[in-house]
């Protein structure tokens, strides 16, 4: 990869996660098409579809470089109405789609939550056995090992991203507020912009990697970053409660870590 003007699709562009991504590779110069069953705020380059529907998947595809996967069901639903169709049957369109586009890095959402059985030891690793605890989870698992298939199959650059707890939600933030491990795996919008820019942009030749992202624990560190840094070059900045603003209207939440 280059840090070259770059043409990124962001799945899910309407979303918390994808509106920080979209607004970072903007800011750095990066051209980007958004694909949501809504209107994506903030990019012109906008197509509204249904990951279900293979044809329109196919056309956001066209002259893509690098594919930010982030549109799914984003937790625990009916499997055969919600998590099947957007977490297992889109999953297959887009990286499907990327292949016969000759997308060269595709970089997929996973979830924390997969090793949400874990109970220690600090901070857990890529390399650690996952221990999911529910179907959405286990769509997740899925998503990793496919994209493992691709890469060593195709010859695809791919990035399974174990996401912290970026916030959509009042209720989220609140949630948030009442637990030291939720703030210990908090990701803040600026810092979910800046990795996946980073994931974009690195120029290492990575075939496949699982990476954890969340910004800095609030007091201890759950998951393991040093891969994120090591192989995309990522730093988080922010620290909860910084950036819950976003979610709450300008209004700093006043839950965090007293320091």
């Amino acid at each position: 990869m280059s840090k070259r003007s770059l043409t990124v699709l962001v799945t899910g562009a309407a979303g918390r996660v994808g509106r920080a991504a979209a607004q970072e590779l903007k800011a750095r110069g990066h051209r980007v098409r958004a694909f949501d069953c809504m209107h994506s705020p903030g990019v012109e380059d906008c197509i509204v579809g249904n990951l279900t529907d293979a044809e329109a998947v196919a056309k956001a595809m066209a002259g893509i470089e690098c594919v930010i996967h982030l549109a799914a069901t984003p937790d625990e639903d009916d499997f055969m109405s919600k998590l099947l169709p957007n977490n297992v049957i889109g999953l297959y369109h887009v990286m499907e789609a990327a292949r016969q586009a000759g997308v060269k890095r595709l970089i997929l959402a996973s979830t924390g939550q997969v090793v949400w059985g874990h109970e220690g030891p600090w901070p857990i690793t890529p390399e650690m056995f996952p221990s999911p605890r529910n179907w959405y989870a286990s769509t997740k698992l899925l998503a990793e090992a496919a994209g493992q298939a691709y890469a060593y199959r195709y010859g695809m650059s791919v990035l399974a991203v174990r996401l912290g707890w970026c916030p959509r939600t009042l209720g989220h933030v609140e949630s948030i507020a009442r637990s030291e491990s939720a703030q210990d795996v908090y990701f803040s919008p600026g810092d979910a912009g800046r990795f996946f820019a980073c994931a974009a942009e690195s120029e290492k030749e990575i075939r496949f990697a699982v990476l954890f992202a969340t910004s800095i624990p609030a007091r201890k560190a759950r998951y393991d970053l040093e891969p994120a840094r090591r192989l995309i070059g990522y730093e988080p900045r922010e620290t909860w409660p910084q950036g819950t603003e976003v979610v709450t209207g300008g209004r700093a939440h006043e839950g965090g870590p007293k320091v």
